[in-house]
């Protein structure tokens, strides 16, 4: 949208994208079905057929939001600076009228999806706070549109409209792209009209951009400017590989080739939710859970290297319901792959509450899959994430024998922590029970401490807090 300056853009400009010798370079591979058979026979590879072909689908979205003017103060007859009326408010023989409100225009770009249902796509941050979103369609048609529903947390919207003869673009079978696919991006840049971008799929995704909780971007170097929010990045096809949302700018606007799509996937299971809610009313599976990564595999003795290790389980989730456990390696969700805490959240996130689950996990080296039902997710969180503490060591921390305690099993009580100390920061609080290391038991502190002595850079500390199991990642 062409309001936005920020350093992490939504969207500004890229890097232009691939030359005519690689196109010359596919169209006698013969990768890509939009090259013109006729064109090339001529030796000019072109994308234009494609292009030709889902055009039509996209449009430009054009919106005004309602702002309050600059207020025009009085100072016994004379204006008074904006900064100065704080003091004089409780002053009830000055004036400071109101003033008019105005409107603020901007310009964005959306993507039709389905044309029977005249459903548009585009981002949050486009039509957010809009009083009116008009949709112009690249034959000169316009509408206003209905706004179904929007997503702050992936920056998706989902609007209406009511024309006969849309076109639609066809959405991309996500699990095929590749970093190197050629792909174009379709948008309204500075809002000019309609323009094609070209470039390759740079990286799969990438998260941890903003300060949303929902990311799994598909980085293009395909250039995109201000105002092209809410366009489509297509294959050489013309099938929707995602929407353009964001971009990286150090220069504050100039192009650096660095952009991001929302991926296709993604878009699906929010328009889903959209609707039929209007909103997305994430799901919650009740836990704690952080990346495996190599060094913990090594730690814990782990036989993968990828996956969510479950730090915690909530009481009364569906994860305890199912018998999910602490230190249980979350691998696949419903048949699909879960590499990292990151791709769990956001497949649950995504998921309708009060669905039933497959999930397949590793637990002491056995395949193990259980069923669980999607609770609600209260504040839109799905799941804490526990990270490594980055202060090593228990210094700080008081440690004895317990010989005797509430929960009725050896181990070694954590009695005082000093806060913002080192074991604060590893996440231990006085009234822990610290039952294992690495996964294996320890009955003393004498045990404990030989432990810790055989460990790597990497420990896994489990501990009992006020009747639940929690893993501790302490580096």
């Amino acid at each position: 949208m062409i309001e936005r300056t920020t350093s992490i853009r939504r969207p500004v400009p890229f890097a232009w994208g691939f030359g005519l010798a690689a196109l010359l370079v596919l169209a006698l591979a013969g990768q890509s079905q939009a090259v013109s058979q006729e064109a090339f026979a001529r030796g000019i590879p072109t994308l234009a057929p494609m292009l030709e072909e889902i055009s039509g689908a996209v449009v430009e979205i054009a919106t005004a939001r309602e702002v309050p003017a600059r207020r025009q103060f009085s100072f016994r007859g004379n204006e008074m600076p904006e900064g100065l009326r704080r003091y004089f408010e409780n002053f009830p023989e000055f004036n400071f009228p109101e003033g008019p409100r105005s409107l603020r225009r901007g310009a964005g770009s959306g993507v039709i999806v389905d044309a029977g249902e005249g459903f548009v796509v585009t981002n949050h941050h486009v039509i957010d706070r809009a009083a009116s979103i008009t949709v112009r369609l690249s034959d000169g048609r316009s509408a206003e549109a209905e706004l179904l529903g929007s997503d702050p947390h992936t920056d998706l919207a989902l609007l209406r409209i009511d024309l006969d003869d849309l076109v639609e673009i066809a959405f991309a079978d996500i699990e095929t792209v590749r970093v190197g696919d050629y792909v174009v991006a379709l948008g309204n840049p500075f809002g000019i009209g309609q323009t094609a971008t070209s470039g390759i799929v740079s990286a799969l995704g990438r998260a941890g951009l903003t300060n949303n909780n929902f990311e799994d971007f598909i980085q293009t170097d395909a250039a995109i400017n201000l105002g092209n929010s809410g366009g489509a990045l297509v294959d050489l096809e013309g099938n929707l590989v995602g929407i353009n949302a964001a971009i990286i700018s150090g220069s504050g606007g100039g192009n650096n080739g660095i952009g991001f799509a929302v991926p296709a996937d993604m878009v699906q299971s929010v328009m889903e939710h959209l609707e039929r809610d209007g909103e997305v009313r994430r799901g919650l599976l009740g836990v704690s859970i952080s990346d495996v990564t190599p060094e913990l595999a090594e730690a814990l003795a782990l036989e993968i290297d990828s996956g969510a290790m479950v730090m915690a389980v909530s009481p009364g989730s569906g994860a305890e319901a199912a018998g999910i456990e602490v230190s249980d390696v979350i691998i696949e969700l419903d048949g699909e792959n879960i590499g990292n805490s990151r791709e769990l959240r956001n497949k649950v996130g995504l998921t309708l509450q009060g669905e039933e689950v497959e999930i397949a996990l590793l637990r002491d080296g056995r395949r193990i899959e259980l069923d669980a039902v999607i609770g609600a997710a209260a504040g839109g969180a799905v799941a804490g994430d526990s990270r490594a503490p980055r202060n090593p060591g228990f210094r700080g921390a008081l440690l004895r024998d317990a010989d005797s305690n509430l929960f009725g099993v050896p181990g070694v009580e954590v009695t005082d922590v000093r806060e913002g100390g080192r074991a604060w920061s590893a996440g231990l609080r006085a009234g822990d029970l610290i039952v294992a290391v690495n996964r294996q038991a320890v009955e003393s502190l004498a045990g404990f401490n030989q432990a810790i002595e055989e460990t790597g850079d990497l420990v896994g500390i489990t501990v009992l807090r006020e009747g639940r199991e929690m893993l501790l990642l302490v580096q």
